[in-house]
């Protein structure tokens, strides 16, 4: 196999084992909430919320050590370990216990009858399972520097040696970035956009769900809607994914309006939401909520609000995501692990208080850090274009 195809092949395989792993975590995690209040009536006791918030504080922490531990381990058995933590996680809800269920969470960074639940959580773990195998498929590179016959012994155990101190090395230089990169200027910038995505990745994957299959005036209807409701958030991240992504190669207007689009569509979410949903709803006991809203609460307004906020979190990702490797095209594993630990750390905290805050006060909290995260991604990039215009290294902001 040639090295284009061998790189072709590894994306292939990276794309089907990420998308098999995470659609069954986010569905897992999309539906905590509902379930866990569902089974607060028997003799387990616990909250979605609190566990998703344990695995975004724990994730947080561990961001920082990554580049670290890739550098020591390699990417392939990390991504394999990381798997086989979410899959441990899903399983948990087969038969759960608040203990097992909680200690999952730290590893990890549908009112529906018992079989069915296990059914359901048995084919997730399965499908997690069947993604985190398909890691041993990737195809190691061809090595550049292969020894040639007349080297000796002694130097293959040499190079062996500077090898195992260069890996080390690399460990301690990864983790050394990671922290000088938290307080440079552009990096705190990013950091309120970043801050923002980890917000509202809080509210479309737990709170908003739990939401749609708390309100009685739904009907029957009300906890399938749940995961309708993911579908189309699903949908909203695809297109946007596909269109932004493949617009950014070809964008002679920047970035800044990709990220006010997608400011403006979770704006106009935030408020249709504020409409249609109770305000105890976030909070609302096993038995729901028959709250009223400020309009009468429509079924049909809550799946587009669930299109819009994909379509909005998408916008965001795929600008962030650029910027970064742009800035830090030379060595972006340092910058990834900081987005990454700021983005999971405001994660962490709105999962926490959404055991506590009514909806209004959820959405206000977004409003204000959707607000200045769009003013400091416009300012980073105002920067970087007239570094680039002067045709100075972007990198030098």
């Amino acid at each position: 196999m040639s090295p284009e195809s061998k790189k072709l092949f590894n994306i292939i395989i990276l794309g089907v084992a990420f998308m098999f792993m995470f659609t069954a975590f986010q569905t897992c995690g999309n539906v905590a909430q509902t379930v866990i209040r569902s089974l607060n009536s028997t003799d387990f006791h616990g909250s979605g919320y609190t566990s998703m918030a344990i695995i975004y504080g724990v994730f947080s922490a561990s961001n920082l050590i990554t580049p670290s531990v890739v550098a020591i381990i390699g990417p392939q058995l990390s991504m394999f370990a990381s798997g086989l933590f979410y899959s441990m996680y899903i399983a948990v809800f087969i038969q759960p216990l608040p203990w097992s269920f909680y200690t999952a969470s730290v590893f990890i960074g549908i009112a529906a009858a018992e079989s069915d639940r296990r059914t359901v959580f048995i084919a997730l773990t399965v499908i997690s399972l069947v993604g985190t195998v398909l890691f041993f498929l990737i195809r190691q590179p061809d090595s550049e520097n292969i020894l040639g016959e007349d080297e000796s012994s002694d130097d293959q155990d040499l190079e062996v040696n500077e090898s195992a101190q260069s890996t080390m090395g690399k460990a301690v230089d990864a983790f050394r970035k990671s922290l000088k990169l938290c307080v440079t200027k552009e990096m705190l910038l990013l950091s309120i956009t970043t801050a923002y995505t980890g917000l509202e990745l809080t509210f479309f994957s737990g709170v908003y769900g739990t939401c749609i299959g708390a309100v009685n005036k739904f009907g029957t209807e009300e906890k399938s809607l749940i995961g309708l409701s993911g579908i189309f958030i699903g949908i909203g991240e695809i297109l946007g994914g596909s269109l932004f992504g493949l617009l950014s190669k070809n964008n002679r207007f920047g970035r800044n309006p990709v990220v006010l689009l997608g400011i403006l569509v979770h704006f106009i979410a935030f408020y249709l939401i504020f409409l249609n949903m109770p305000g105890d709803a976030p909070i609302a006991p096993v038995e729901g909520t028959d709250s009223s809203a400020y309009i009468k609460s429509s079924k049909e307004v809550a799946i587009f609000c669930s299109f819009l906020l994909g379509l909005g979190d998408s916008c965001f990702n795929t600008q962030l995501l650029s910027i970064l490797g742009f800035l830090y095209s030379e060595d972006s594993a340092p910058a990834f692990a900081v987005f990454k630990f700021v983005q999971s750390i405001c994660a962490a905290v709105a999962f926490f208080y959404s055991n506590y805050l009514l909806l209004h006060w959820q959405l206000l909290v977004m409003v204000i850090f959707g607000f200045f995260g769009t003013i400091s991604f416009f300012s980073v990039e105002w920067a970087a274009a007239a570094i680039v215009a002067r045709g100075s290294d972007y990198r030098s902001i």
